[in-house]
């Protein structure tokens, strides 16, 4: 058995397009593979709304990127092709890759609905090298499952996933300590993950164009620019230091979340903690509701390039409280995001238990306990009278975007 950490990253290529090309090609053997084509997921060629969720590699070659509008890729390619997105059939291949995955490890963090992180540390004997292992995975989903994955292989997460978006599609690559320098710090800044829109602008304009300029550079002039925490993250991930853990993710269905796509991009901390405050008052509800408790707090931003980055803690006592998952979140917030324009918000309460499976915590301070009971209290009268029966004091000068939040709650229990 190996000692030393060996994790995988899978990303799927172009995923909603591969998806939607491999269950065409399902249906119909004789179907056009969209993926030899200049193609593209998204939005409706017709009426030319919408936006581009995924392009081909010919549909690269025009210049179309994933987030412009379907109306400028058309100006772009003229005879682009463009499918409406189907979610529910990605979903199905989302799960069938997972399936796949678990027949490696039973350590696997699915990221998001095409990545997922493998922690082969202790069955990668069971299978060969790591490359030959990762080679096997990547065949399997071919032959299998019909689409394309690159896997970065490395000593932790962070590495593995900056490994994983080498050079594609359907291909291998490693990013052990000693290939860092060579392989890592010659990219661009912007190439590393967690550095935004705003972070890159801000590093370049003070000399700071390579990850390894970035990882040579002393963390005190970095925090003065970017802030504590975040400076410190960036700076650690530069040099290749991750210490998260490959932890298991609950399923969309087991967990209470709230998200609200902005009427405005939000670019300023008060701005965003008004709205996470929203979307906790909401998510704590739902699980007072239900008499249940979570174990974990994750919040997720959208940039207004359409990037989407999550950031999750795990408590150290469950809890139904609307105080506490908005701290955690606020915290969460201040330590990922660079201030990059954001275009939506939420909040997830995961790992979800029952609450009479609580043990009574000794150390509960008599505000805590008050706390708690005003917050089932304000539940029964808005339970009792509507909503806007009770509003808190913060939100009564606040705009409309804070309404819009609260209004626009994602059901993952039911």
């Amino acid at each position: 058995m190996s000692t030393e950490p060996l994790i995988f990253h899978i990303d799927v290529n172009s995923a909603f397009l591969s998806w939607e090309s491999a269950d065409r090609l399902r249906q119909d053997p004789e179907a056009l593979d969209l993926r030899t084509i200049p193609s593209a997921v998204g939005g409706d060629a017709q009426s030319r709304h919408g936006i581009v969720l995924a392009k081909s590699t010919p549909a690269k070659e025009y210049g179309i990127t994933t987030g412009e509008p379907i109306a400028q890729a058309l100006r772009k390619c003229p005879g682009l092709t463009v499918v409406p997105a189907r979610f529910d059939i990605y979903l199905e291949y989302s799960k069938r890759l997972m399936d796949l995955l678990s027949d490696y490890t039973p350590d696997i963090e699915q990221f998001s609905i095409d990545e997922a992180f493998l922690d082969m540390t202790s069955t990668i004997h069971l299978f060969g090298s790591p490359i030959d292992t990762a080679n096997l995975i990547r065949e399997r989903v071919w032959q299998e499952l019909k689409f394309t994955v690159n896997i970065g292989i490395a000593p932790n997460k962070l590495l593995a996933k900056m490994a994983s978006d080498f050079k594609k599609p359907n291909l291998c690559h490693t990013l052990f300590a000693h290939e860092i320098k060579t392989k890592m710090w010659p990219l661009p800044v912007g190439e590393l993950f967690f550095v935004g829109h705003s972070a890159k602008q801000k590093l370049v304009g003070i000399g700071i164009h390579t990850i390894g300029q970035l990882a040579a550079c002393d963390v005190k002039y970095l925090k003065h620019l970017l802030g504590e925490k975040y400076a410190v993250l960036i700076h650690d991930y530069a040099c290749g230091i991750d210490s998260s853990p490959v932890g298991y993710r609950e399923p969309v269905n087991k967990g209470y979340g709230n998200s609200t796509t902005l009427s405005r991009d939000v670019e300023d901390m008060e701005t965003a903690r008004s709205i996470l405050l929203s979307l906790s008052e909401t998510v704590g509800a739902r699980l007072r509701r239900d008499h249940v408790l979570c174990d974990c707090v994750c919040v997720e931003i959208k940039d207004w390039d359409f990037h989407t980055t999550t950031h999750q803690t795990t408590l150290k006592c469950p809890t139904d409280s609307t105080t506490l998952i908005y701290e955690h979140a606020c915290r969460l917030l201040e330590e990922f995001w660079d201030r990059t324009p954001l275009r939506l918000l939420g909040v997830r309460a995961t790992k979800i238990s029952d609450e009479g499976y609580l043990q009574m915590n000794l150390f509960e301070s008599e505000q805590s306990k008050k706390m708690k009971e005003m917050e089932k209290a304000v539940d029964h009268i808005r339970s009792k009278f509507g909503t806007d029966s009770v509003k808190r004091a913060s939100f009564l000068k606040k705009d409309r975007m804070v309404d819009h939040a609260a209004g626009k709650e994602k059901h993952m229990k039911q």
